[in-house]
């Protein structure tokens, strides 16, 4: 086998007293440890900012003065030989909580197959929630050392920089990635040319080259197909995320599922187990099994060993919001690959065959729940919905035996918990708290934090979030072509002392950015209550493709430039990571309105309230098994409604009522003799207390290892051994 490099490219220029800087940025663990990102901001914090902290970008850019300044500076020394030795110390360790636990695992390989991965801001491949948690799992299967290695594709033109119009209207703009001024790694075969593998698609070969972000232990690989051996149409196919032509996205879940499996077997990897994210990458189970019938095995074999190692985790509640493809598409795209199958057309069709109101389908989560053992919902009550939702594939049982388990989502602390809240629990938890941070013994010591030291640490990540939304009002300013109004709307008004409530979400329309805008009278009279001001920071894109979604943006951005608001209500354009960290660890409240049971689970509120944030929510998703009647509130109840307009009302009457009666007066007139909001802020040593241990991919992870990998690694059904019929 011809084998492939990893070297880390030599981009820069360094004092020899530093000279490991250079090699820092092409490992993503110093995206989520405080200390190593301040060995790039110190030596230029106003240059670190703008280009969005990309350590890549940074080292070619900085003036070298500076870098020379730095070896002469003892502070600085101190602090990058403390993080090299961290650093150091982290890669080199086996004694990781998966080596103790699992020893007899040790040596298994678990792969990781994910449509998008958001890791950082510096990377912006990915859309929204799900490449966000994606990004999560590899880091905390870093932490943990899970044996772990992830799949996707860097899209080259990443998702799309969004930008609002004076009348509300969201534009698209599109960015073109320079991969050189990137973390990444190219993935190179002995004579210096790219790791490249082919994919069949109908009439061509498509050609992809491998890329690596290295995510603390874990090798992510990401394909790319923008090389000259393609044709222009297919050098598009990594291009961005989620279209909306459907033999563009067929043929991105063949190169994601086919494509990956044979970059994985180029690469040298021979997974034990193999994880899909979602049903974008179920196709690597007909890869597989195209595998296993070359060895001679016949199809039915080869599928009873692939389900005994293959874990699917679905995202969807709703049917049609799942990956499916007419069955034209899928015979143009598969009449040369089911003959490898010894398969004839029927029959394979029948393998993900989906009977809808408006005809046949192939559906990609129907073949990942056929072909695989392992299968988990999201959440609680997503597992319910998921149970309900596809139990035509096992007629013979009744819902709740259905065999689709759940493992709630959970965040990864570091990355989401501001580094001045972390400094207050090494004071009060102890150092080696982020070690048990999945205790709830641990965070009973909650409470013996003095209020006035975490109200403080509140006030001071509100004032950031307020520099960070003046900032870059200022940039817009500057730039000289934005209208006043815009600017305002962009939160210059924003007072430290008013409760502010943040909103910030792909705007989609079963999410309901609007709720709120229910009773324009009524929400003007609450946020320009002079009393009681109320704020409300909204933040997020819809899909380009998704106009009523838009038109939600539209509606909310209108009413935000309205004189009658004050200036209360602001919208911050082209929400990423970056600004995603501002808000969750800078409003008091987070909000989210979906209409239940949509939302499958939701993390943007795990993240808001791991910083004392507290979540104000519909009971969907994970707020259904988080809420306690004490650790924030609920908006409307878990009853069922007739219709969506019906529901829409109750909600909107009760997150009204709940605001004016509940939420408001417990900020302003619950203060002791100090001036501290006392119950507010037993709230928020509550939320902290119950939500952060739970709520976190420490947990999350453990718990798929637990329930699924280990299960799997060991080539169980781990109680899943009803295979679907039909």
């Amino acid at each position: 086998m011809q084998k492939y490099k990893r070297d880390l490219p030599n981009n820069f220029s360094l004092p020899r007293r530093i000279i490991r800087l250079g090699e820092l940025p092409y490992n993503l663990w110093w995206a989520w440890n405080p200390e190593a990102q301040r060995l790039f901001s110190h030596i230029n914090k106003t240059l670190w900012e703008e280009l969005n902290h990309n350590p890549v970008l940074f080292l070619k850019t900085v003036d070298r003065y500076l870098l020379n300044a730095m070896t002469n500076d003892r502070f600085y020394l101190e602090l990058y030989d403390r993080v090299f030795a961290k650093f150091d110390a982290y890669l080199k360790s086996e004694n990781t909580w998966f080596g103790v636990a699992y020893p007899a695992h040790k040596n298994n390989l678990a792969a990781y197959f994910s449509f998008e991965f958001g890791l950082h801001e510096s990377l912006p491949v990915y859309a929204g929630g799900l490449g966000v948690l994606s990004g999560d799992h590899l880091k905390e299967a870093s932490d943990l050392g899970i044996p772990l290695v992830g799949v996707g594709f860097i899209y080259t033109e990443g998702y799309f920089t969004q930008h609002i119009t004076e009348d509300g209207w969201q534009e698209t703009r599109t960015t073109h990635l320079a991969l050189n001024n990137m973390p990444v790694i190219p993935v190179l075969d002995e004579s210096n040319q790219p790791a490249r593998i082919h994919v069949e698609l109908p009439g061509r070969q498509v050609v992809a080259r491998i890329w690596q972000i290295q995510v603390g232990r874990v090798p992510l690989y990401l394909l790319d197909t923008n090389i000259e051996d393609n044709s222009e149409g297919d050098r598009q196919l990594t291009a961005r995320l989620y279209s909306n032509d459907p033999e563009v996205r067929i043929s991105q879940e063949i190169l994601l599922g086919v494509g990956g499996v044979r970059a994985l077997r180029l690469l040298g990897y021979n997974p034990d187990i193999w994880h899909m994210n979602e049903g974008h990458s179920a196709f690597l189970l007909l890869e597989r099994a195209r595998e296993l019938v070359a060895e001679g095995l016949a199809f039915q074999e080869a599928t009873e060993r692939i389900r005994s190692d293959s874990i699917f985790t679905t995202h969807t509640p709703v049917p049609a919001g799942n990956d499916q493809f007419p069955l034209w598409l899928v015979e143009k795209y598969f009449s040369q690959f089911w003959p490898q199958l010894k398969l004839n057309r029927d029959e394979f069709i029948a393998l993900a065959l989906h009977t809808q109101s408006w005809g046949d389908m192939f559906s990609m989560p129907v073949l990942a729940l056929r072909l695989s053992n392992h299968r988990n919902a999201v959440s609680e009550l997503h597992g319910q919905v998921s149970r309900k939702m596809w139990q035509f594939l096992w007629p013979g049982l009744e819902v709740e035996n259905v065999p689709i388990t759940h493992v709630t989502n959970g965040v990864h602390t570091t990355t989401w918990m501001a580094h001045r809240l972390g400094l207050l629990f090494d004071r009060h938890l102890g150092a080696d708290w982020l070690e048990r941070l999945d205790n709830p013994d641990l965070w009973t010591g909650i409470d013996q934090i003095p209020d006035g030291e975490l109200w403080a640490v509140r006030q001071h990540l509100k004032q950031k979030l307020f520099n960070f939304a003046n900032e870059r009002a200022r940039k817009q300013w500057l730039m000289g072509d934005t209208h006043p109004v815009q600017i305002v709307a962009s939160g210059v008004l924003l007072e430290p002392e008013s409760l502010t409530i943040g909103f910030a979400r792909r705007f989609a329309t079963y999410k309901r950015g609007n709720l709120i805008l229910s009773d324009l009278e009524r929400l003007l009279r609450i946020i320009n209550n002079p009393q009681m001001p109320v704020q409300i920071i909204f933040a997020g894109k819809s899909h380009p493709a998704d106009e009523p979604g838009k038109l939600i943006i539209q509606q909310v951005y209108r009413l935000v430039k309205d004189h009658n608001s004050g200036g209360r209500l602001v919208f911050i354009e082209d929400y990423d990571m970056n600004m995603a960290r501002y808000l969750v660890q800078g409003v008091d409240v987070w909000l989210n309105t979906p209409r239940r049971p949509n939302e499958a689970s939701g993390t943007s509120g795990m993240k808001a309230a791991i910083n004392g944030v507290l979540n104000f929510s519909i009971l969907d998703g994970w707020w259904h098994e988080a809420y306690n009647g004490r650790n924030g509130w609920a908006i409307g109840s878990d009853k069922d409604y007739e219709n969506s307009s019906q529901q829409d009302a109750a909600d909107a009457a009760s997150l009204y009522d709940t605001l004016e009666k509940e939420i408001i007066p417990l900020y302003y007139y619950e203060r002791s003799s100090s001036g501290l909001p006392t119950e507010w802020i037993a709230r928020m040593k509550e939320s902290i207390r119950t939500l952060a241990p739970q709520f976190s991919t420490r947990r999350m992870v453990k718990e798929y290892i637990s329930q699924l990998y280990v299960p799997a690694f060991l080539g169980s059904e781990a109680g899943n051994k009803s295979e679907p019929k039909g």
